[in-house]
This record gives C-alpha cells, structure tokens and sequence, in this order.
C-alpha cells in the first residue's frame, strides 16, 4: 500500500484510544466498541467521528498496514515517535527539503516513494481511498451466501472540481458470513488518480436474527420445548433445521431443564467446514388442566416420596 500523506498528520492509536504497543486483538476491539457507539445508525451516533475511528482503523487494523504507518510515522517529517530523519532543527542535524529529494540518488526513490516529491506533487498517479460500506442482510441470506449490490458516493474530479458520484458495486458474499464480519474486496473503493490504482471496499456485514435458530460461530442454536413426562420417561422429538424439515432427536430418560444435546453437520457451512446444530431442552408447563391431567399429577404427587430440594429440607 502506498504511503498516506495523512498517516504524518493523523495518530490512529489515539484515535481508537489504545497504545502503540496494543495487539492486534486489543485494536479490532476497541475499534468495534467505538464503532457501535458511533454509528451515524446509533442513538447519539457521530457520522464524522466514525469515519475518523474507521480511518485508523482501516490502517492499524491490518497488520501489514501497521508495520507501514509506524515506520512512516517513525521516519516522517514530525517525528511522531521521536525526531525522525527529516525533523531538523537540533544541533548539527541537516535540514532536508522535499525538494531536495531528486539530487540524492536512490536515497530521492526511496524517501520520494514514502512523502511525494515534484514528480508526485506534478500529477503522478494516485490511488484511490480505501471504502467502507454495512449490507444488512437477512439470517437466510447470510448463511447460505449471496449475491447484491451496493450503492457507493464517491469524489472525482470534474470539470467543476470535485464531484461525488453514486456508483453500483456487484458484492458477493460468501456462505456463513457472521454478523460484523467485515469483508474485503480489493479495488473495489474509491477511484484512483492521474492512473493510479483504484483503493479497496470494505464491507460489514449485519445479520437479522432469526426467529426460531440463534448462530454461535458456525453451529446453529435452538430452543425445543419438551413435556415433563417425555423429560421423565425419554422420548423421541422432531427438530426444527435450517434447511427445512425435521431431523429426530433421542431425549433419554431423566433428561434435566437446560439441557443441550448436539445434532452433528446441521450448522452452518462456512469455507472452512460445517458447524453443528445445538438443541436445547426447556420443560413446558401447561398452563390449562383438564380433569384427567389434573387427577394423574395430584396421583403422581401422592406417591412421589423425593424432592429437589431435600438437601435444603434436611
């Protein structure tokens, strides 16, 4: 990635508020933190606060990235860690001009590449930024993958200035894609300049929940009622899967409220395998008796000689 004139001005581990040391895993955390907060979608959501936070994030979130941020922000003009090579001013240290950078051989490439120099400043190439755009998708949609489009605004320069353009951009998602996940699709962003190439789109992805399964990675979560005898006795019950139908679910004898039983293969299938289906038990209570039904549980209360509680009773 090209070297980012705003890197020098902008410090992205304030901007997330974490340190320069943070792991990645602290960075990706802080940035989700904030971003939910201010999401322009949010109650009391900052749309320019959360461009900014995406910014920092789009650099320092990718590990190659970072490397070239703090290498840059190590040998840039303001020294952002400490004078770099270019913050002059101290005693016996050479003062060199941007201008100069064409005089110094491969040393001018090398810097030349990093802060611009005339070539640059005279209409080299530029790429594109770097986009970020959410697909709010359905459950369904999301786990089997997807094809869409999404609209984009985009500035480029026209014979006015700078004119920003709504654009249509085909986006694939890939089956089993998570809520947040964010998906890159290279230069599919903002359009480059004077030949440069096109940036990157980034896209998070939001998931409806669905009404009856609840996802956790790639295995399926469901609820099941069951009666007290089929608790009691053991019974066999049909189960609901997100492909339609049923599959049989053994419950043994004894089974307690809350217990989860897991379906092999009946999860969500992702690039890197299917998940498995979790069904959990939850004891209904009938709210209405008949006369029968009432008879049979007072008969079972009367001879039933054991209580759950009876550690506490004794």
């Amino acid at each position: 990635m090209a070297i980012q004139s705003e890197w020098f001005e902008k410090d992205y581990y304030s901007v997330l508020g974490v340190a320069p040391t943070a792991s990645q895993k602290e960075i990706t955390k802080a940035y989700r933190k904030l971003a939910r907060k201010l999401h322009p979608d949010a109650e009391g959501g900052d749309e320019e606060k959360f461009k900014e936070v995406s910014a920092a994030y789009e650099v320092i979130g990718d590990e190659d990235k970072r490397k070239e941020y703090d290498e840059a922000r190590r040998m840039g003009p303001r020294g952002a860690y400490g004078a770099g090579p270019f913050a002059g001013g101290g005693p016996g240290q050479h003062q060199v001009r941007f201008e100069d950078l064409d005089d110094l051989g491969g040393l001018g490439d090398i810097f030349g590449g990093l802060f611009g120099n005339r070539r640059a400043r005279a209409g080299g190439p530029i790429r594109g930024v770097d986009q970020e755009t959410e697909l709010h998708l359905g459950f369904m949609d999301a786990a089997r993958g997807v094809t869409t489009t999404v609209n984009l605004t985009s500035e480029v320069p026209g014979p006015n200035g700078v004119e920003r353009r709504t654009r249509q951009v085909k986006v694939r998602i890939p089956p089993g894609v998570d809520d947040g996940q964010r998906i890159r699709l290279k230069g599919k962003g903002g359009p480059g300049r004077n030949g440069g190439p096109p940036g990157d789109l980034y896209v998070v992805v939001r998931v409806q929940p669905h009404d009856v399964f609840g996802r956790k990675g790639r295995n399926l979560t469901v609820k099941v009622p069951i009666t007290f005898p089929e608790a009691a006795l053991g019974a066999n019950v049909k189960v609901p899967t997100l492909e339609g139908g049923t599959v049989t679910l053994k419950i043994p004898a004894g089974t307690r409220c809350g217990k989860t039983f897991r379906v092999k293969g009946r999860g969500i299938e992702t690039p890197k395998g299917k998940g498995d289906l979790l069904v959990t038990v939850d004891i209904a209570v009938p709210q209405k008796l008949s006369r029968k039904e009432r008879e049979a549980i007072e008969a079972l209360a009367e001879v039933t000689d054991w209580s759950p509680r009876q550690d506490w009773e004794s």
